[in-house]
């Protein structure tokens, strides 16, 4: 006789980090996340509803390869590719073997492996956008430094290194002339980061000064920001922009680094191509939340998509800035899925 197996999540059964009000009773929804003020407010919708749900903090957790019990219908995979800032890394790809598994037991899971995978290549990512017909800026994938100076023939400067699994603009580095980039191939400068596999990339310079990112829910259109840079960072997570364009300070924007005080942001509606191009990215990408950023080149105007991401924090101070609140939305979706499962 076979001897029934669980799932462990210790996150949930030794650490007891369980959501209040996930405590009055079983839960059929489990939430994977890593990084420890980004959810906030998803747990706080989810309180505010008194929906059932565990917390599975992913730096705890840990699982039975052997289970055939599932202990949740539902995953809501929260997943940071930037773990690594903050010593998290070894989760990233923990991760993937982890929604593998649920996904060959049956179990629902959002923003699943095949979003993850995505997620956590900007290599993949480009690839995608060139089956999709869609323009990205000029790049070469290198998994040596010093591949970086042969690897940007071809390429107009000024180029940025990026690493294949980033986030929040982590580690990315421009440089504005091929001797600029051989001399930080010689000094050993160059830092792949988390897999070793990078990206020499065409910089593009924005025209008006921002970027936009397109956030979708379910596969569709759900908003749209344009940030306005500095010039001095990379780093364009919306959700800790910390001033609107008319300079007003936004109610916990800052969620970790208050440096970037300097980002405004504002409400934007994409053109309808746009909006089309960006629901054909995330549907491809089987990500079903999730933001896309493009950018038009002040050169030509030409418009680039640059970046699929599958973790959508969503920005700031939403009400004020774009009207209402995504979290609502997001929650709405979480509740039909559980309906359904």
């Amino acid at each position: 006789m076979s001897v029934p197996q669980v799932l462990l999540d210790p996150a949930v059964s030794s650490s007891g980090v369980v959501s209040p009000s996930a405590s009055p009773g079983p839960a059929k929804l489990g939430v994977l996340y890593e990084h420890p003020a980004w959810f906030e407010r998803l747990f706080a919708e989810l309180d505010r509803r008194g929906i059932h749900y565990h917390k599975l903090p992913a730096p705890d957790h840990f699982y039975d390869p052997g289970a055939r019990d599932q202990r949740f219908a539902l995953i809501f995979n929260r997943m940071s590719p930037s773990a690594d800032r903050r010593n998290h890394g070894s989760g990233i790809l923990y991760t993937q073997s982890w929604l593998g598994h649920l996904e060959a037991l049956g179990t629902r899971v959002i923003n699943g492996s095949k979003a993850f995978r995505y997620e956590t290549s900007k290599a993949l990512q480009l690839s995608l956008l060139h089956s999709l017909a869609l323009p990205f800026p000029k790049a070469r994938v290198i998994h040596d430094p010093k591949h970086a100076v042969e690897a940007s023939q071809g390429l107009r400067f000024p180029v940025v290194v990026k690493p294949n699994v980033g986030g929040s603009g982590a580690g990315i580095v421009r440089f504005d002339s091929r001797d600029d980039l051989r001399a930080a191939v010689q000094e050993d400068r160059i830092a792949l980061g988390y897999d070793h596999v990078g990206l020499v990339q065409e910089f593009i310079p924005a025209r008006g000064g921002h970027i936009t990112r397109v956030e979708t829910l379910a596969g569709q259109y759900l908003y749209a920001i344009q940030v306005h840079l500095t010039g001095e960072t990379f780093d364009l997570c919306p959700a800790d922009i910390c001033q609107t364009t008319r300079g007003e300070s936004l109610n916990n924007a800052c969620v970790v680094e208050a440096a970037k005080a300097g980002l405004k942001v504002e409400s934007y509606s994409p053109p309808a191509d746009v909006v089309s191009a960006v629901e054909r990215i995330v549907q491809a990408a089987g990500i079903e939340i999730g933001g896309i950023e493009y950018v038009v080149d002040e050169r030509d105007g030409q418009l680039y998509f640059y970046d699929v991401n599958a973790l959508s924090n969503f920005v700031a101070d939403a009400p004020r800035v774009i009207g209402f609140d995504p979290f609502v939305n997001l929650v709405d979706f979480l509740v039909a899925e559980l309906a359904n499962v």
